[in-house]
C-alpha cells in the first residue's frame, strides 16, 4: 500500500526551555529523530513538517530519511502543520501522523496502526490504558478534510466525527502517549 508518514515537527515548544526536538537522548540521537527512525520502521517514505528556520533541526530529520515541508503557517497551531504535511506528501493510500516530540512509541505499536490501515481501517490508533496515542493512521478517502485543517485542533474534530470508524489497537507501550514537553518528561518513568 502506498502509505506515507506524517511526522509533526513544527511546534513552538514553549515550555522546554531550548528547541526540544533537537534535545539529544541518551544515546546521542535527537527526540525528533528518534521519532523519525521509529516512524521510518513502518513506511519507507516519510515527510517531516518543520516551521520556517528550523535549519538545524531540518538537517537533522533529511538524515534521518525524511522529506521536508516547511509549513510558513506553522504558528497557527497542528492543524495548519498536518494540513501542510498531506498537501507535501500528496494523495496517499493512507498516512501515518506522528509527532516528533513523541520518540519513545514502539516500532511495533507504529507498525501495528500501519497494519490496520493495511487491513482496510479507514482511523485506527493506538491505545494505552484507554488513551489514545500516536501515530494516528488516517485513510487517503480523508485527504481533502486533511488538507483544509486549521488552527491548533490538529486532527481531533476529524477523528471525532468519525469516530465509529476507529480502529482500536490496544497497546502495552506507554511510548504512545509521553510525549515531550519539559526537561523532566525525559527522566525514566517511575515503575509500580
Amino acid at each position: 500500500m502506498n502509505l506515507v508518514g506524517l511526522l509533526l515537527a513544527a511546534g513552538a515548544a514553549t515550555r522546554f526551555g531550548s528547541d526540544k526536538l533537537r534535545h539529544g537522548l541518551p544515546h546521542g540521537v535527537s527526540i525528533a529523530g528518534q521519532a523519525a527512525r521509529t516512524l521510518k520502521t513502518a513506511v519507507s517514505r516519510v515527510v517531516a513538517v518543520t516551521k520556517p528556520g528550523a535549519d538545524e533541526l531540518l538537517r537533522q530529520l533529511k538524515t534521518e530519511g525524511c522529506e521536508i515541508a516547511v509549513c510558513e503557517n506553522a504558528a497557527e497551531g497542528m492543524g495548519a502543520s498536518l494540513a501542510c504535511a498531506v498537501r507535501a506528501a500528496g494523495r496517499a493510500e493512507g498516512y501515518l501522523v506522528a509527532l516528533a516530540d513523541m520518540p519513545f512509541a514502539r516500532a511495533s505499536s507504529v507498525a501495528a496502526v500501519r497494519d490496520a490501515l493495511e487491513g482496510g481501517a479507514a482511523l485506527a490508533a493506538p491505545y494505552f490504558r484507554s488513551r489514545r496515542g500516536h501515530p494516528v493512521g488516517i485513510a487517503g478517502a480523508f485527504f481533502d478534510e486533511l488538507i483544509s485543517l486549521k488552527g491548533d485542533e490538529g486532527a481531533r474534530q476529524l477523528l471525532a466525527a468519525h469516530a465509529a470508524r476507529m480502529v482500536i489497537i490496544p497497546v502495552g507501550d506507554p511510548g504512545v502517549i509521553r510525549d515531550i514537553d519539559t526537561p523532566a518528561d525525559l527522566a525514566p518513568p517511575l515503575r509500580v
